[in-house]
């Protein structure tokens, strides 16, 4: 990883990667996966490098959303480089898998929410990447599935835990089981995916979904992230709780009383994330 400098009111240092491209618009990061000739096929370097990149921007106070695409007009990511899967084994199998694992909870566990834009394929693993963000938009012409059956495996990056508690035990078994593709269309219908737009859409329409999180309080938008993914995993009476003790943490925040001053006075809030 070579670093190169970003001029803004302060110097700050921007990363570059081997198969990744990290840019910065304002408060909004775009980072993308950048193997275009093998259509963004996931592999070890790719995992090094969006840990590193991720592990970036969570130091970076200045950066309120991310977006995650893939370079070229065909994929968003293709799935795991079968390069790499003809030569495990049982412990190098559980090895790629739990670090593919680690990397997509990094993902998914990031204090500003991450939005996938798929602009093709997203396939196996890179269906699994999607599934980590914290929304999916897609193009028209993107194509989804969880395929790794037909290769006698099963999704190992997060699949068979993240899609059924987005669109159902069942309809999620039906892809894994099948290993059927998907249009975006079908993705939009069961869930899969939160918008279908056309190719020269995708990225404006997740900049202006970007910008308007972006407006927001920062801690608040972290806190919501918060609420949401653990009290999913906790019973209810629990995961009320959760939301209570936030929402008093919350209370006591220098934003949080510039936002009702700013409501009262008629204007915009300055947020300092505090």
């Amino acid at each position: 990883m070579s670093l190169e400098p970003r001029m803004s009111e302060t110097r700050i240092i921007l990363p570059t990667f081997e198969t990744l491209l990290l840019t910065l618009e304002g408060p909004v990061a775009t980072v993308t996966l950048n193997r275009p000739a093998v259509l963004n096929a996931l592999n070890t370097q790719v995992f090094d490098d969006l840990e590193r990149a991720f592990a970036f921007l969570a130091q970076d106070p200045t950066v309120r959303a991310i977006l995650l695409t893939g370079a070229g007009e065909k994929a968003f990511a293709a799935g795991a480089d079968i390069s790499e899967l003809a030569h495990t084994d049982s412990l190098s199998g559980e090895r790629l898998a739990l670090r593919g694992q680690y990397v997509f909870r990094l993902i998914e566990a990031s204090s500003r929410p991450v939005i996938a834009c798929i602009n093709g394929f997203a396939l196996g693993g890179g269906c699994e990447l999607a599934l980590a963000c914290t929304l999916r938009l897609a193009s028209e012409h993107a194509k989804l599935g969880q395929p790794e059956v037909k290769l006698g495996l099963i999704p190992g990056y997060g699949g068979t835990q993240r899609l059924p508690r987005l669109v159902g035990a069942s309809v999620a078994l039906k892809l894994i089981l099948t290993g059927e593709i998907i249009a975006a269309s079908e993705a939009l219908r069961i869930g899969l995916v939160d918008e279908v737009l056309s190719a020269a859409e995708l990225l404006p329409r997740a900049h202006h979904i970007a910008h308007a999180i972006a407006a927001q309080a920062p801690l608040a938008v972290a806190a919501s992230l918060e609420a949401v993914y653990e009290g999913l995993t906790l019973p209810l009476d629990q995961a009320l709780q959760l939301e209570a003790n936030i929402f008093g943490r919350l209370s006591s925040t220098e934003d949080k009383h510039e936002g009702v001053r700013a409501f009262l006075d008629k204007r915009k809030p300055t947020w300092q994330g505090k």
